[in-house]
């Protein structure tokens, strides 16, 4: 059970936190990672107010978009001088069907589809995906894989619908993203440089229109300190990671570990699953 005053434990909200960083950075999916491992490790988080666990992974998601934003500054404001129609066209594309399908689907969404067997369904689906893209990703006519300065109109709209996919839990908006763009001939390094600059505006975007519904509705008091644990501890571990993982993710990710490790994760949770239908049957 949760706390007697209803919120969730400090010692839970800063070690989903620090898991925040790197399940936000890498195509595991952070949406997953944050229901999971609290039903893995038998911690109270499925049994919080719903508003209040929504509330809690907007910190999340506020730590983990702020740290990004400072780490990606110079290269954001490089690119924002470099802004032509071409490039504001990939990104208006890439934002409109997340911010769309946000706003119309969301919440059903994840009533319908936030449990963990579902969860390991778009572990499952996202890997075989990631796998297959990264795989069969090849060079154009020339020879040569494509640039992120090639992007098109048909690219991001591509991206668009990748992130608007990703809504649903165990998907992951950056493997969406990666898939998509290694599917349509991108070359790894600039595969992971279109799935930052298309999700950092969607992360953020996202953030701080809950964070603004959020603090309209009022933070109870007991909740504050859980939320301020949780998206501080975000941000740190999203800033730390990206610096660690800066190399490899400049030079872009193989695809095929981290779809080993997904199918891994959906595994452990369907054993336990079916653990859990013995042990009812029995009784």
């Amino acid at each position: 059970m949760p706390s007697a005053d209803g919120s969730l434990p400090l010692r839970h909200a800063l070690a989903l936190g620090l898991l925040q960083g790197p399940s936000e950075l890498l195509p595991i999916s952070s949406s997953a990672h944050t229901t999971l491992v609290p039903w893995l490790a038998g911690w109270p988080y499925a049994g919080l107010e719903g508003e209040r666990r929504k509330s809690f992974e907007v910190a999340l998601h506020a730590g983990a978009g702020a740290a990004l934003a400072i780490h990606m500054r110079r290269e954001l404001l490089r690119e924002a001088t470099r802004v032509d129609r071409r490039r504001a066209g990939v990104i208006g594309l890439a934002l409109a069907p997340p911010a769309l399908a946000g706003y119309a689907f969301g919440p059903r969404i994840e009533r319908a589809c936030g449990g963990p067997r579902s969860i390991a369904a778009g572990l499952t689906a996202g890997a075989l995906a990631m796998a297959i893209a990264d795989r069969r990703a090849g060079a154009d006519a020339t020879g040569a894989e494509r640039a992120q300065e090639d992007a098109s109109a048909r690219d991001g709209l591509a991206l668009g619908l990748a992130q608007a996919a990703a809504l649903i839990p165990g998907v992951s908006r950056n493997g969406a993203t990666l898939t998509v763009a290694r599917a349509r001939g991108f070359g790894r390094s600039s595969a992971q440089a279109l799935s930052w600059h298309a999700g950092l505006p969607v992360l953020l975007g996202a953030g701080m229109l809950k964070g603004a519904r959020m603090r309209r509705a009022g933070v109870p008091r007991e909740q504050r300190a859980a939320l301020a644990a949780g998206g501080g501890a975000a941000f740190v571990s999203t800033l730390v990671s990206a610096r660690v993982l800066r190399r490899p993710l400049r030079d872009g990710l193989a695809l095929w570990p981290y779809s080993l490790y997904r199918c891994l994760l959906a595994a452990l949770v369907v054993s336990r699953l079916r653990d859990h239908t013995t042990a009812n049957a029995d009784q």
